[in-house]
């Protein structure tokens, strides 16, 4: 039997080739490295923040254990340890500095490729992510209808004294409690239809959701009023149904500031009316309007006379 001997010349052009086609496959995308960690999280009290990474080899030739995956955030690399939420995942969690709302990073990923009984060292990385901390975010509406004049929260967090709720452009009133608590007044739109409510502030414009603004009856009694300046009167406001959590505000508004003197106008909670005085002021003739119910709008005449 004849046998063909590899010359030692041979023998080193091959091992050359196996080591350059490991290099190769090195400089190639040998692992897939994927980014789970979101562009926007809420703030939280902590400050601690998780990142998450997926590792995914394209070859057999990288062994598992040799990954090691690494966040660089601040200018420092920290390991990233395996997750429990499956394989291939790694996660680090970084505490971040008071008073910062974005953080830059990039993960790096370390492995080896084998072949031929050699293991050559190959790494991988990510483009420089950011992450937004969000100081106020809305969850949702309390409810998403009503009518005119209910009082209605918003579930959230970060909210200001600045921010105001908005009905398809039209500003509700708005009342700021804390900055975990806000609500509002549904405006004096027409009935029977949606709105979208969205909520605008310092941070931005956040959409909150759709409400729609259900038919709901007033009647005042007396329908008129007669005043001499300085003297007083009673008026009575009585709705439909008893008046929701937080009551329901009839949003009054008059043509004569100077002659009408009378106070904000709110049916208590579990009551179907309320009764408010209504002083005289300078002499002459003036409305009272209150928009958003009935037909639209009720108007309640107000005569004014000099003592």
């Amino acid at each position: 039997m004849h046998t063909n001997r590899i010359s030692p010349a041979r023998k080193i052009l091959a091992q050359l080739a196996a080591l350059l086609g490991l290099a190769l496959l090195a400089g190639c995308e040998t692992v897939t490295l994927t980014n789970l960690t979101p562009a926007s999280v809420p703030e939280n009290p902590s400050q601690i923040y998780t990142f998450t990474l997926r590792v995914t080899p394209r070859t057999n030739n990288v062994p598992k254990p040799s990954i090691t995956p690494h966040i660089v955030v601040d200018a420092q690399s920290f390991t990233m340890k395996p997750s429990a939420l499956g394989e291939g995942l790694y996660e680090f969690e970084y505490q971040v500095p008071a008073g910062r709302d974005d953080i830059a990073y990039y993960y790096l990923v370390t492995y080896n490729v084998e072949g031929n009984g050699v293991a050559t060292p190959g790494d991988a990385y990510t483009e420089v992510a950011h992450v937004k901390l969000v100081r106020r975010y809305v969850l949702s509406l309390e409810v998403n209808r009503g009518p005119v004049g209910a009082r209605v929260s918003v579930l959230g967090r970060g909210f200001t004294a600045q921010d105001v709720v908005y009905f398809t452009g039209t500003p509700a009133r708005t009342v700021f409690d804390s900055s975990t608590s806000l609500s509002f007044y549904v405006p004096p739109l027409e009935a029977g239809k949606n709105y979208s409510v969205a909520l605008n502030g310092a941070p931005g414009y956040s959409p909150v959701g759709t409400f729609h603004i259900d038919p709901s009856n007033v009647t005042v009694s007396p329908t008129s009023l007669s005043l001499r300046t300085g003297a007083r009167q009673t008026l009575t406001f009585s709705i439909a149904n008893a008046a929701p959590p937080g009551g329901t505000l009839l949003d009054i508004a008059t043509d004569a500031p100077e002659s009408v003197i009378m106070p904000e106008v709110i049916v208590p909670q579990g009551q179907t009316s309320v009764t408010v005085t209504v002083e005289g002021g300078k002499p002459g003739n003036a409305n009272l309007f209150l928009r958003g119910f009935g037909a639209g709008e009720i108007s309640v005449p107000v005569s004014v006379t000099a003592k």
